[in-house]
């Protein structure tokens, strides 16, 4: 079973699958060389990056974030100030210390390569580690993919066709939209109750609970960050943050957003500052991925601020419901831009925010996975092609979109009784069909669409 907490990480941005996951790899080599018990024989590194990787890694910060996990950093933990202060001390030295302790002679410009015209077969978001002596003989050499939202498999585990998601035993199992709804109805519970159930067989209610409102915490930070932060964000493009002129801008018409007619304006704010803050990269939560971070943050705000009633426990269950829905995508489809298009970021996103502000509003099973049927489909064949390989153009405004887009499948979803022509499995399908028809230009390569038909300055 994938968990809320295997879902929804901490890490930093600007992308999850090019910045958290190849830095996760790092430390997953790190890892193995000190099993083989090679680690202490290492005198130069070699890292290749294939596909996506290579193509957008530039302005996805895959390079920092390999130098970071070489160096024993990990995502969850690292702050963006440190980060910094480690990167530019790697580049001044041209030096790392390998897992935080034995330093080596390693030159970022020199020591990883960008090869975007190679593709390796399981994955666009391929990398290689090559490990050295010092008589220039190869000690070790290791493959890693980076398949979306962070989740990360090796070569070996490639080979099974595992997709880094944790062995258990659940409570109530299920594979798919239907199996889950089933399960639910013959259990008597709701989704998130479902949920629930299987995340305790991991770990005490006490301290899944207390998990939940964490995640919600750092969500709130980064949130709030993006609301304050003035700015250019990073990168050639110069784009301004507006979030902080937007929010002083709302307050002055409405000090509270409670007292607001324009719910969508801060429904745009909220999703626009969390991913203000992810392209800056700044501390987010993959939701189901850093590109899509803004999306259930904002639905959520929106649940707090103009829903009666509405309390922490909702926000849990809210929390539960689009981990249901979006393990659903992650074992069935994709949840990487490189793979399918956006349609697996915020496309998913939009799902998971649909079917959860149901849950909370009262809905049925049934309309809860209406809700996130409805909030897919109309987001099928959604390309991802970032501006100068950036998480800024379309991402930031397109989590807006997405957000707004998945209250109104909420609601629409809330007007019928749950009975629809399409199932949640069936789009799942298809978008998962979609995203294989998608050219490749369209798949976070910046190849085409909007990445070439704008010009940088």
């Amino acid at each position: 079973m994938l968990s809320s907490f295997d879902l929804f990480k901490v890490g930093l941005g600007p992308s999850s699958s090019h910045t958290t996951g190849p830095m996760k790899a790092a430390l997953r080599f790190v890892g193995f060389l000190a099993a083989q018990g090679r680690g202490q024989d290492v005198k130069k590194l070699d890292v290749r990056l294939y596909g996506s990787l290579a193509l957008t890694g530039a302005g996805h910060h895959t390079d920092r974030a390999i130098m970071l996990g070489l160096s024993g950093l990990t995502p969850e933990t690292l702050t963006p100030v440190d980060a910094e202060a480690a990167v530019l001390a790697i580049e001044d030295t041209k030096s790392l210390k390998l897992g935080g302790a034995k330093a080596i002679d390693f030159d970022p410009g020199q020591d990883i390569r960008f090869e975007g015209q190679v593709s390796l077969p399981f994955h666009t978001n391929a990398m290689r580690f090559n490990a050295f002596d010092g008589e220039g003989d190869l000690i070790a050499s290791r493959i890693y993919y980076s398949v979306g939202g962070g989740f990360v498999v090796d070569e070996d585990e490639a080979g099974r066709n595992a997709r880094d998601e944790p062995r258990t035993t659940p409570k109530h199992p299920f594979t798919n939209a239907n199996e889950l709804l089933t399960s639910a109805d013959e259990a008597g519970l709701s989704i998130a109750q479902v949920m629930l159930a299987n995340e305790c067989t991991r770990q005490s209610r006490d301290a899944v609970l207390a998990g939940l409102d964490e995640i919600w915490g750092h969500m709130q930070a980064s949130m709030q960050h993006g609301l304050t932060r003035e700015g250019m964000l990073p990168g050639a493009l110069k784009v301004r943050r507006r979030a902080p002129g937007l929010y002083l801008k709302l307050r002055v018409q409405n000090p509270e957003p409670k007292q607001s007619c324009e719910r969508s304006d801060w429904v745009n704010l909220w999703a626009m500052a969390v991913n203000e803050e992810n392209a800056s990269g700044g501390r987010v939560v993959t939701a189901p991925t850093n590109g899509a971070a803004g999306v259930l943050p904002a639905v959520i705000n929106y649940y707090l601020h103009f829903v009666p009633g509405a309390d922490a426990d909702g926000v849990r269950n809210f929390l539960l419901t689009a981990a249901a829905i979006g393990g659903l995508y992650k074992r069935n489809a994709s949840i990487s831009g490189a793979e399918v298009g956006c349609q697996g970021e915020v496309g998913v996103a939009c799902s998971m925010a649909a079917g959860a502000l149901a849950a909370v509003l009262g809905g049925t099973n049934a309309q809860v996975e209406n809700a996130a049927e409805i909030g897919m489909e109309h987001n099928l064949g959604m390309t991802c092609d970032p501006v100068g390989g950036l998480v800024q153009i379309p991402c930031i405004e397109r989590n807006a979109f997405g957000a707004n887009m998945a209250i109104q499948a909420a609601r629409l979803a809330l007007l019928g009784d749950g009975k629809h022509a399409i199932s949640l499995d069936e789009v799942i399908k298809t978008m998962k069909e979609t995203g294989r028809d998608m050219s490749t230009k369209y798949k976070e390569t910046s190849q085409g669409g909007l990445a070439v038909n704008i010009v940088e300055c």
